[in-house]
């Protein structure tokens, strides 16, 4: 029985004209990687308007930078944002992954492995020894990625964060690039 290739996915840096695109995966993934961990009315809340304000700034000025991943047919399928790690007391040589989203339909296929390779490259250029990133602990999808991905939960870091109504324990997560 032969199997389906994987769909190859090209990633870019993002431009303001994928700032909708973006806010659309932003609000899409959240209300499937939190549904039945944060209250569903925060979840319908969430605004692509609002988002894609936020993302238009952060594209046209690269705080933090983004990059996006497109399918063969050239739909924006996720995306991956990072900058420096916003963490108080971190050196200037960690980076911080600040954002990773990828459509729903498309979890699985590698387009979050390719925005991963793409953005730990650019983080190498950039002068960075280790990337982070802050994960719900529920959130197994999100944790067993960056887990074969081959960062490291740093348990001293576990903290509680209001997400809407909820309270959700996040963990940072920390991978090498020396």
């Amino acid at each position: 029985m032969a199997c389906d290739p994987m769909p190859l996915f090209e990633v870019r840096l993002a431009t303001l004209r994928d700032a909708k695109a973006i806010a659309d995966i932003h609000v899409r993934a959240w209300q499937h990687a939190y549904a039945g961990l944060v209250e569903e009315d925060d979840l319908k809340s969430l605004s692509v308007d609002k988002r894609q304000a936020m993302w238009r700034e952060a594209i046209e000025f690269a705080e933090p930078q983004v990059l996006v991943a497109t399918s063969e047919g050239g739909k924006l399928v996720g995306f991956i944002a990072f900058d420096r790690s916003r963490d108080p007391k971190t050196k200037p040589t960690v980076g911080e992954i600040w954002a990773h989203y990828v459509l729903p339909e498309v979890l699985g296929q590698g387009a979050g492995l390719a925005l991963w390779d793409a953005a730990r490259d650019a983080c190498e250029e950039e002068g960075f020894n280790e990337v982070t990133a802050w994960v719900y602990v529920r959130n197994e999808r999100g944790m067993a990625f960056y887990d074969a991905a081959g960062f490291k939960r740093e348990m001293k870091t576990l903290r509680t964060t209001p997400v809407g109504m909820t309270r959700l324990e996040e963990v940072r997560v920390k991978f090498s690039l020396t």
